[in-house]
């Protein structure tokens, strides 16, 4: 369900120290809200990265997702991220900007997908993550209650309390 994107580019010359600087207030700014909001409303990043290499002349970024590559670039490219990646590309030999036409074209000539790509969770999307990170929270606050405790030990509920099904989901909650 994830997928890779990793593209290498020449920094224009004279441009290293801007674009350290601009790596920095974006890493700065990873906990500004406009930002989360944007990831969670794109929905499908799971992590990105971005490097700077060969003595400063140049870039890396990389990152895996959910979806198709084209939904992805747009989806970027319509929100508040997008704004960080023209800032942050503006720096790379014959960037267009991420909303021009010709982006996704750059994109494919500086790419080079990876030869071998491992994922922890292949199966699980962005999506599904949240979900399960959001049911978690609430079994966990439920197992917190003097009443689930109750409920554990009361003999009406022994015989739902025994069954493998639930005492799996007791002992995945005390892992």
């Amino acid at each position: 369900m994830c997928s890779e994107f990793t593209v290498f580019t020449e920094i224009k010359p004279g441009h290293a120290d801007a674009l350290r600087e601009d790596l920095a207030t974006m890493a700065d700014a990873a906990d500004d809200e406009r930002v989360h909001a944007a990831v969670r409303q794109i929905g499908t990043l799971h992590d990105a990265r971005h490097v700077i290499f060969d003595n400063d002349t140049r870039f890396m970024f990389a990152s895996v997702f959910d979806g198709s590559w084209d939904a992805y670039i747009d989806d970027f490219a319509k929100t508040v991220v997008g704004e960080r990646f023209d800032k942050v590309f503006s720096h790379s030999v014959g960037f267009p900007g991420v909303k021009d036409p010709g982006a996704k074209d750059w994109f494919i000539a500086h790419q080079a997908p990876a030869g071998v790509f491992v994922s922890a969770y292949p199966d699980l999307t962005v999506q599904q993550i949240y979900k399960d990170h959001r049911v978690e929270e609430a079994f966990e606050e439920v197992l917190d209650t003097p009443e689930f405790r109750a409920a554990l030990e009361n003999p009406a509920n022994e015989e739902l309390v025994n069954t493998p099904a639930f005492q799996k989901l007791l002992e995945e909650a005390s892992a």
